[in-house]
């Protein structure tokens, strides 16, 4: 009786070893037969000719980025500035009116005030503010490039190097046009340095971006350029590579390196709702960026070329009213007086096509061609007039920045409906100046939707100039005799000068 408990649980034992065997090797042919399925649908036949992609892509995977970080990192640096806010709020620490803290460092200033005049006196007189960017130095002598925010209004500049050494730096030259800024550092010995590519960059390109976000000195980011030619409304020669590699805080003015360890831009702006990044950063591409350091070290600051016009986009309207087969160009408005421009020919109502021969997509592609030469060099313009191409060779002048249009006064209400606004003799409302006033408008119109405003002057209808409501029936009646969908107004607006096309079937 005391063996049956001992049999039952050998027998137990023998009965689980016999069913662990055949799981087993359960198992293993299940295993054994999955080899051989995936064999069949995975890797049938392949053609002699085919291409394996992906085998290419395995075999031709990106290496780390260990070895440029090693090669480029020594040229990084972080530059910290000292600025004169100005005179500093009246509370402590310039807590914003309102703060929960603001009562308490009043009654703290009020406690202790008077035992301490001379800081107070001294506190209310000046307000610094310490601000820190990025940087890289492109010369063994120790030129370095930043963004000119980063160097905005600075009373003091340190340059911190990547093995922690401080120098004292100097801002060469600054160009608000484009975010750059030159620095100097004095030192007695050469200095390791990267140089700008002159290899154009392609979108999908591997990018590495090192600099110091939030402080954090030689922080390395990765990514791709996502996009070229981004335009973000920073100023009037946009012309940014997007870039996904995270930057943030404190990355403005450092480099963006392609796998050659080369400075392909010098990031300078970031989109986020956040504050921090979101994959979306903004870089001036080294072809700008070279040109500009190149004026900055040479005279501490940039001249450009200067056509001298007032443009606009051609719009299909516009370019169907002109007789253009495609949208592209820049449409003169109003070429400046005594301008290169007017010296040269070029007329309001003509669209700029080319510059050397090179085409010009829009008018901030004009604008950058242009600003790119220097001043007192000859250019071709070809422009299209009078249904046809003509080229006009043009010297260029040097950009002002303070030519400005004149004004032009407002009128009052007057006669005569066209497209949605009441129109009178421009001299017939007190303004100097021939032409057709708009003196009332349908805000319903297709004149309100084109962008007129009551006040508007019409100088010029269908390439003829306009001097009552008649002159501009015309102007639509020749427009429709010739096949054309829209008549081409030339109009001033305040102290700007534009085309505008309206539909002649709305007239």
């Amino acid at each position: 009786m005391t063996m049956a408990p001992n049999t039952s649980r050998k027998r137990g034992a023998n009965l689980f070893a016999r069913r662990r065997r055949q799981l087993a090797v359960g198992t293993v042919a299940l295993g054994v037969a999955g080899v051989m399925a995936a064999d069949m649908i995975i890797a049938p036949p392949t053609p002699a000719n085919a291409e394996n992609l992906s085998a290419n892509v395995t075999q031709q995977r990106a290496p780390g980025f260990a070895d440029i970080v090693e090669r480029v990192s020594p040229a990084v640096v972080s530059i910290r500035v000292k600025t004169d806010a100005g005179p500093e709020l009246s509370n402590f620490g310039g807590m914003p009116e309102g703060s929960p803290f603001e009562r308490f460092f009043k009654q703290f200033e009020d406690q202790f005030g008077n035992q301490m005049p001379q800081q107070r006196d001294d506190r209310r007189r000046h307000h610094y503010a310490m601000g820190q960017g990025s940087g890289f130095i492109i010369s063994s002598d120790g030129y370095i490039v930043t963004n000119n925010h980063v160097v905005d209004r600075a009373e003091e500049v340190t340059v911190v190097m990547s093995d922690g050494k401080t120098y004292d730096g100097k801002v060469i030259g600054t160009d608000d046009k484009t975010d750059l800024a030159l620095v100097k550092i004095d030192i007695d010995e050469a200095l390791p340095f990267v140089t700008f590519t002159d290899k154009d960059i392609r979108v999908g390109d591997w990018v590495v971006a090192v600099g110091n976000p939030f402080g954090l000195g030689g922080t390395v980011t990765a990514g791709i350029v996502s996009a070229r030619g981004r335009e973000i409304g920073a100023g009037p020669y946009d012309d940014f590579i997007q870039i996904d590699a995270p930057i943030n805080k404190g990355n403005s003015g450092g480099p963006t390196f392609n796998l050659d360890g080369q400075v392909v831009g010098v990031n300078t702006a970031i989109y986020s709702p956040s504050g921090g990044s979101v994959g979306i950063g903004f870089a001036i591409p080294a072809s700008i960026a070279q040109q500009v350091i190149e004026d900055l070290k040479d005279d501490g600051e940039v001249t450009r070329g200067w056509l001298g016009v007032q443009i606009q986009p051609v719009t299909p309207d516009i370019a169907d009213s002109l007789g253009l087969e495609e949208i592209q160009g820049a449409l003169v408005a109003q070429p400046q007086e005594d301008s290169p421009a007017t010296k040269a020919g070029i007329k309001a109502g003509d669209v700029i096509l080319s510059v050397n021969g090179e085409a010009v997509e829009n008018p901030r592609d004009l604008a950058r061609t242009i600003a790119s030469k220097a001043p007192g060099t000859e250019v071709t313009i070809g422009v299209w007039r009078d249904g046809a191409k003509q080229d006009v060779s043009v010297d260029l002048g040097t950009l002002d920045p303070s030519k400005l249009a004149q004004m032009t006064p407002g009128v009052e209400p007057g006669t005569d409906l066209s497209f949605g606004m009441r129109l009178a003799p421009a001299d017939e409302m007190g303004v100097d100046e021939s032409g057709v006033a708009v003196v009332e408008l349908d805000p319903d119109g297709v004149a309100a939707e084109k962008g007129f405003k009551v006040g508007d002057v019409i100088l010029n209808a269908g390439g003829e100039a306009v001097r009552s409501p008649a002159d501009i029936k015309k102007s639509i009646e020749v427009a429709e005799k010739e096949g054309r969908k829209a008549v081409l107004f030339r109009v001033r607006s305040g102290d700007q000068i534009r085309f505008v096309a309206l539909p002649v079937d709305k007239a």
